[in-house]
């Protein structure tokens, strides 16, 4: 069975590679550019048309990415879509992220100093683990600047109120960037950080499993 995976922000299939997959044909889809202000829902649109995700996918979409399948859910009620470590509404994105909106400060801030701050903070992303930390600075160090401030732009002007009902949603008690308290989630990872996918590979590895064949 084919499943397609959708990164988080600032991240690539590099994300996935600690979880166990031998059950599906993974396909990992690479980020195409955006457009000019683009919303968030019509980048998610133009991704599956891009990639040629089918109607009927398995969709497996992390943080950022989970948003896009959100928005892929809402406009094909047929996919399977399982979100890790995100939001499926504004709502669930913490209220002290909004003064983005209002402080713009990832606008501003070169490059080199966004890729310096990130370095240092995987303890946020609930990276501890050697290999984890190796694979972090790898993510930070290919990660498109210009496109994690298009973004956190559209994050930040993400106004989707509706859940789909093709939406299952798997969240860490522990993450820190995207609060447990504020989501509403359908299957909870104790102590699960952003990262979850790399810090609890073979947890996770068999959730999803689980959720895929729907065992």
């Amino acid at each position: 069975m084919q499943v397609y995976f959708i990164s988080g922000l600032g991240a690539d299939k590099t994300v996935f590679q600690l979880l166990d997959l031998s059950y599906c044909e993974p396909i990992f889809i690479d980020w195409i550019t955006p457009l000019r202000n683009e919303p968030l829902a019509q980048y998610a649109l133009r991704l599956k048309k891009e990639k040629d995700i089918p109607d009927n996918a398995v969709v497996i979409g992390l943080s950022f990415g989970g948003m896009l399948a959100t928005e892929i859910a809402k406009a094909f009620p047929e996919a399977q879509v399982i979100l890790l470590s995100s939001s499926k509404t504004k709502n669930e994105i913490p209220a002290l992220y909004r003064t983005g909106n209002y402080l713009p400060l990832y606008k501003w801030t070169p490059d080199k100093l966004q890729k310096f701050f990130m370095s240092n903070y995987e303890g946020m992303f609930g990276i501890t683990s050697k290999k984890g930390k190796e694979i972090y600075q790898k993510l930070i160090a290919n990660s498109d600047i210009g496109f994690n401030k298009w973004a956190v732009w559209a994050l930040l002007h993400w106004d989707n109120l509706a859940v789909p009902a093709n939406v299952t949603h798997v969240h860490g008690t522990a993450d820190k960037i995207l609060h447990y308290n504020n989501v509403t989630c359908d299957i909870t990872v104790p102590q699960g950080g952003h990262l979850m996918v790399m810090e609890q590979a073979d947890e996770m590895s068999g959730i999803l499993r689980r959720l895929v064949y729907k065992d």
